[in-house]
């Protein structure tokens, strides 16, 4: 049969149901740098599929898993849940929220950051 090749972070209980099924797999275990390295590439793979999303449900599904890998990142970096809690209310006075629904379509080049990316058209 042939091989699919994934190379990426996958969860914990994907390996036994693959053996379960008869799937032939090769699985390693990561170090913590490239663990590192991978959850962050996790998450943008994870907020793709809540880009694709069609419906609720389907927006439902792909928010959790957006918000089990930005857990696992705040345990693995050992970052507090009141420290993101804090730093969440700092960029809402700073920055403001959402609940306007302002969309950016173009501003003059004034060295100002907004932290997002410019697509030039």
């Amino acid at each position: 049969m042939k091989k699919i090749y994934y190379r990426k972070l996958i969860r914990d209980k994907i390996p036994a149901k693959m053996m379960r099924v008869g799937a032939a797999y090769e699985v390693r275990k990561l170090g913590k740098r490239e663990f590192e390295k991978e959850l962050l590439k996790k998450v943008s793979e994870e907020a793709s599929g809540l880009f694709s999303a069609k419906n609720k449900s389907e927006i439902i599904e792909e928010l959790a898993d957006v918000l089990d890998v930005a857990e696992e990142i705040r345990r693995h970096w050992k970052i507090k849940p009141s420290c993101l809690r804090k730093k969440q209310k700092e960029n809402s006075v700073k920055k403001g929220g959402f609940k306007k629904k302002i969309y950016l379509v173009w501003s003059e080049d004034t060295g100002y950051k907004t932290n997002e990316r410019k697509n030039k058209k």
